[in-house]
């Protein structure tokens, strides 16, 4: 393995990140907020950049990168960009406990939006700012940013992108992939300033507006005030969110297709129609069970459409208090968490396209066992699904079980009951928010200890990296020299 590129990326990657903290101290000083919130962040940008450089720094024989240092890399720097994030909420005492910190910060750059916080407003502006912020940044990947920004061959980005990029396949949208890394992000802060407009002239303030589009565009969710968005009871609010997470919750590759007037190639995509179909049904499902028990029906519709779309895009915002909700609404939501958005969109879970292929490998199969003489093929966007593509999907959706499996029991020592159990691994893996049970909308994850806080941090990377880049990190045979 080459440590050499390793640690040179890796390198450039904190420095790239302790630049964004030029931010975070901008609104600190807007703000007049005490000296220690400017100094924490300072400090932090300080530490990284002079870690960053030292790493940088390395002399290497071979600039040639492979799939393995790909992955590494990519894990590696999630891991420690998170750590050193949660630094300026240590340093300004706001979070005092590093793993409560690690846990938030992991949470925000993974797009999660589980936090351990039992008063959100409590925290400072420039501690706000930041905690919203790391969800733009790693909404479309840490790492694809700087790839946008700093110049690279394209023999190191097409192994950095393809760990990083969320979805089974990947492709690029030009010849060139730091190419391709501008216009996905001209894209995303793009349509995030439409939905910062949106939502200030719906009447919001500009620094509300700021940060709860990032969480739109990051599929992230963190609230700014107690209670997420329904203290803010606007329904054109909750439209603007809810259609801007859902748009965010699409392959990126679908709004370049736009851009360049291809619009029956876009909306042909087969993965497109799977969304929203799940989306509309499940919508209708919820909206019905919710007036079967009493509940107006505008209202019904107004909190599944909202609620709904941010489980599917794995935002985590809520406006109601679902885990209340009937229990046939619940399992709804709980398919949802697994389901996810769409390959190459911001969002989490399994994705869309895992999904309808695997419904159509089953169907497939059934046919097949009917008659056993018939050639059956599993077909996705027009093409025929390859075994070895098939295999790499049933691959992944093993080791995905595994883990959730694993990672249940762990928690299941210290949850109340089976489903705060099992919906807390849930949305962490999928990198969803709240959950059912005591990490409901309601509650958060500051009952566990500070063990399963780590397990669950790293989980949320691991969902957010699909799986491999952090399990070929942490494998003995990546740091065993071969003789």
């Amino acid at each position: 393995m080459n440590k050499d590129i390793v640690r040179y990326v890796t390198g450039r990657i904190l420095m790239v990140v302790a630049g964004l903290m030029f931010f975070p101290i901008l609104v600190s000083l807007i703000y007049g907020e005490p000296l220690r919130y400017l100094l924490s962040f300072l400090i932090t940008a300080i530490l990284m950049v002079g870690i960053g450089f030292s790493f940088s720094r390395t002399k290497m024989n071979t600039h040639k990168l492979y799939a393995k240092e790909g992955f590494i890399i990519v894990a590696l720097s999630w891991i420690l960009v998170s750590a050193f994030g949660a630094l300026p909420f240590v340093f300004s005492g706001d979070i005092p406990l590093f793993v409560d910190a690690f846990f938030e910060t992991s949470s925000g750059f993974t797009t999660t939006g589980s936090s351990i916080l039992t008063d959100v407003e409590a925290l400072s502006h420039s501690m706000l700012f930041w905690r919203s912020f790391t969800h733009l940044i790693g909404g479309m990947g840490v790492l694809v940013f700087a790839l946008a920004v700093l110049p690279s061959s394209d023999s190191e980005s097409v192994h950095i992108m393809k760990a990083e990029m969320p979805g089974p396949t990947f492709g690029k949208l030009v010849s060139r992939l730091s190419s391709t890394a501008r216009i996905l992000y001209v894209i995303y802060f793009v349509m995030t300033l439409v939905v910062i407009f949106l939502l200030w002239l719906a009447g919001l303030p500009l620094f509300d507006s700021l940060l709860l589009s990032f969480g739109v565009a990051g599929t992230g969710g963190f609230g700014i005030v107690n209670g997420s968005i329904a203290p803010y009871n606007s329904a054109m609010i909750e439209l603007i969110l809810g259609i801007g997470m859902l748009i965010f919750g699409m392959n990126f590759n679908l709004f370049y297709l736009l851009i360049h007037k291809e619009f029956k190639q876009a909306f042909k995509n087969e993965e497109l129609k799977w969304y929203l179909r799940i989306v509309g049904i499940s919508i209708v499902l919820i909206s019905a069970n919710l007036v079967m028990n009493a509940i107006p029906l505008l209202t019904s519709v107004r909190d599944s459409f909202f609620t709904v779309s941010s489980v599917i895009t794995t935002s985590g915002f809520s406006t109601a208090l679902f885990e209340q909700w009937p229990m046939f609404s619940q399992i709804i939501l709980l398919l949802l968490m697994f389901v996810g958005g769409m390959a190459g969109s911001t969002a989490g879970g399994l994705k869309v396209s895992r999904v309808a292929i695997l419904v159509k490998s089953g169907l497939a199969e059934l046919k097949r066992v009917v008659r056993p003489n018939r050639v059956v093929t599993v077909q996705f966007e027009n093409k025929m699904m390859d075994e070895q593509e098939l295999n790499k999907i049933y691959s992944y959706v093993i080791i995905y079980a595994f883990i959730f499996i694993i990672t249940t029991l762990m928690v299941s020592f210290e949850a109340p009951d089976f489903i705060s159990a099992f919906s807390t691994v849930a949305t962490t893996i999928n990198n969803i928010g709240p959950g059912l049970g005591v990490v409901g909308p309601a509650g958060n994850f500051s009952l566990y200890s500070p063990f399963i806080k780590v397990v669950l941090s790293f989980i949320m990377i691991m969902g957010r990296l699909e799986l491999f880049p952090v399990l070929i990190l942490l494998s003995p045979n990546t740091w065993r020299k071969r003789i």
